[in-house]
């Protein structure tokens, strides 16, 4: 039966927001280290709390397994005379090896036969092993933020006070920056402060509620939600679902208590993003809400200790609570008591990018892009779109905004309502931001979508020209999530829209702040494009040379290099694809480099590419209709029935002709065939297996 390691790092309060992803590399770092060491294991897990990370491994062995290395020595024709008898070379090898030389055995290798010894390495006891990893492991891990404390050198998310280290209900012994590892651990911070012996995992979890510790966050979680639902039905209301705050606060607590409190009827008066937000942002609130859909005068806040007196917890949070709220509709009052547009003037005094002018000058752009945008998409009535750009940006100078910013748009919206503007533009204002990150919706209309296209390519455009270009770890601009959000919008919305005229125009609007170097610009930014492209498609399962091949083809529309894409990817299955593939890129290259002219027709001399000739006329007519069309898999299965004939071309004419004029002709009829699946993709790209 194997055995269990219990691996305990005890901390000073870590972020939530650390947590999660220091689990999950914990738990791949030891496995991919205990693969590395020869140990095997049946079950590696990983828990967390804000004062301590856990490592449990079940199914380890006793030692290592043992090794068997192969160890090249010299040549055969150096280790053995014409007779067959080892030489000095061989028996030196075989001594430095602590092998008989009868036991030295000959390896082929690309460089030809040498001989080898086959050493036996005996594995080590696995606490031996761990005793060397462990440091290792924890001095590994990442954090979006490291610190030294005290004398030491040693750089961890917080400083780390204790160290459990147990293999069955031994002590693996080390010391690193003056911490020494014990079977020592520790409860709640107030409510179990002192230590407590641990002698296995069972123990561990046996003693953790009595230290007023829940360490797996799944546990906590279901926890939480299960005190949650009690204060529902005694509220008679429904928790607002927000899976980001209840993540956060899992990681917070060690001992969640699930509280409910309550704040004045009057505050409801406040637009609901307001409240929701004051609540979650600053106070780690809950909302609640009516089955209507109202919301409630009551919060839920998660207290990380037992409650000794509930109502003193709950009137402090009260109290807090209340402070911000009025500052909120103090705030909101004052912000109202000015036309929405009036916040626009206010606009020249904020600073957007020191070298691209004010944010005033940014909605100019924005508004002018975005007018232009409509009428390339062909909306009729662009005075919804003109508006929306002309206020997207005003909110940021209201009180409300400025207190707290996660409602920049959201205030914009309701501030646009108040001012009398219709609905359309109100949402559009709203949702220009969208998306904002990885997976977020996309505005929900024409008006916030294009829109947002315009304020992320200007950012984008504006930023390129002044050579802020991100680079590893750096985009303070956030470029790479602006340019991922114009694709997914282009993707959803399938609007035909080129991505280089977008560029261009959105140069054009910045030509008096950038570099005049606007074709250089123009290049680097769809370069960028293609990056994120490229990673895009390949992150959602597509093959990398599938997505070289038909971004190789061109990606100025979005949509239609999707549908090339999923076209090509179709293809793939066909029995058709390899032959035809391996035919296409013989043919490619042949005229790699080469500039040919048209196809005359009077220079074809045999029947086989008299044939090819013809069906490539008769099958350029079909594919021109598909493509036009959009249809690509139809395209391609057309394209490739021309494989025959051009086997048949192969196999009855020398491409490479003496006659210069014939050699053209035939490299000019290869380059037809090349060009008619060139539009689709460049299967030159394409790999073959």
């Amino acid at each position: 039966m194997g055995k269990e390691l219990l691996l305990e790092i005890g901390t000073e309060e870590i972020p939530a927001a650390f947590l999660p992803g220091a689990m999950s590399e914990l738990k791949a770092l030891t496995e991919k280290v205990f693969a590395e060491q020869r140990l095997g294991f049946s079950l590696v897990q990983t828990f967390a709390t804000p004062r301590r990370l856990i490592l449990y491994a079940e199914g380890l062995p006793e030692k290592q397994e043992d090794l068997d290395r192969t160890v090249l020595g010299p040549a055969r024709s150096v280790a053995y005379d014409s007779d067959g008898n080892p030489t000095k070379a061989a028996i030196g090898f075989a001594r430095g090896q602590s092998v008989d030389v009868k036991d030295l055995t000959l390896q082929q290798t690309p460089k030809g036969e040498y001989i080898s010894a086959v050493k036996k390495e005996s594995g080590l006891p696995a606490t031996e092993v761990l005793q060397k990893i462990l440091p290792e492991i924890i001095t590994t891990l990442h954090f979006p933020k490291s610190m030294r404390w005290g004398s030491g050198s040693l750089r961890f998310a917080r400083p780390i006070h204790w160290i459990l280290a147990m293999y069955n209900e031994e002590v693996i012994p080390f010391e690193f920056d003056g911490i020494k590892s014990g079977n020592l651990s520790r409860g709640h911070r107030f409510m179990s402060p002192g230590s407590c012996t641990v002698h296995s995992f069972k123990s561990y979890k046996a003693s953790s509620r009595d230290r007023f510790l829940m360490f797996d966050p799944e546990e906590r979680k279901k926890e939480i939600l299960k005190q949650i639902q009690k204060i529902e039905v005694e509220v008679g209301g429904s928790v607002i679902q927000d899976e980001k705050l209840l993540e956060e606060v899992v990681y917070l607590v060690e001992y969640p208590t699930v509280l409910c409190g309550s704040f004045e009827p009057g505050f409801l008066s406040l637009p609901r993003p307001v409240l929701i937000t004051a609540m979650r942002e600053h106070q780690r609130y809950f909302s609640l809400e009516s089955s209507s859909g109202d919301l409630l005068p009551h919060f839920i806040t998660v207290s990380n200790t037992r409650a000794r007196d509930a109502g003193m917890i709950i009137s402090g949070n009260e109290r807090v609570l209340r402070a911000r709220l009025t500052d909120a509709l103090y705030f909101y009052k004052t912000d109202c008591g000015r036309p929405f547009s009036s916040y626009m003037e206010d606009l020249k005094r904020v600073t957007f990018q020191e070298k691209l002018g004010t944010l005033f000058e940014k909605v100019e752009r924005i508004a002018a892009l975005s007018a232009w945008l409509a009428k390339k998409t062909g909306i009729a009535d662009t005075v919804p779109v003109s508006t929306a750009a002309s206020l997207c940006k005003a909110d940021l100078c209201t009180s409300m905004v400025r207190e707290f910013p996660a409602l920049q748009g959201e205030m914009g919206r309701e501030y646009a309502l108040l001012s009398g503007e219709s609905e359309q533009v109100a949402r559009a204002v709203s949702e220009h931001y969208r998306p904002r990150f990885a997976g977020d919706l996309i505005p929900s209309t024409d008006e916030g979508a294009l829109v947002s296209l315009a304020d992320k390519m200007d950012t984008i455009a504006g930023c390129f020209g002044v050579g802020l270009i991100p680079s590893g770890s750096e985009d303070p601009y956030a470029l790479r999530r602006q340019t991922l959000g114009i694709l997914a919008i282009l993707l959803e919305k399938g609007y035909p829209l080129a991505l280089t005229e977008m560029i261009d125009e959105a140069l054009r609007l910045n030509s008096v702040k950038i570099s005049p170097d606007l074709e250089g610009t123009r290049k680097t930014i769809l370069d960028y494009f293609k990056g994120r492209l490229s990673g895009l498609l390949i992150s959602d399962a597509h093959r990398y040379d599938t997505v070289e091949a038909v971004l190789g083809a061109g990606f100025d529309h979005i949509p239609d290099t999707m549908a090339r894409m999923d076209a090509l990817t179709a293809f793939r299955g066909e029995p058709l694809f390899e032959p035809f593939t391996v035919v296409c890129k013989r043919a490619m290259n042949i005229i790699k480099g080469i500039e040919t002219a048209k196809v005359q027709k009077g220079l074809l001399q045999h029947e086989s590419e008299i044939a090819l000739y013809q069906k490539v006329q008769q099958t350029e007519k079909k594919v021109n209709a598909l493509i036009q069309k959009g249809k690509y898999g139809e395209a391609l299965t057309t394209i490739a029935s021309l494989r025959d004939a051009i086997d048949a071309f192969f196999d009855g004419v020398m491409v490479m002709d003496k006659d210069e004029n014939i050699k053209e002709n035939r490299q000019a009829l290869l380059s037809r065939v090349a060009g008619l699946v060139s539009r689709i993709a460049d299967f030159s790209k394409i790999v073959v297996e």
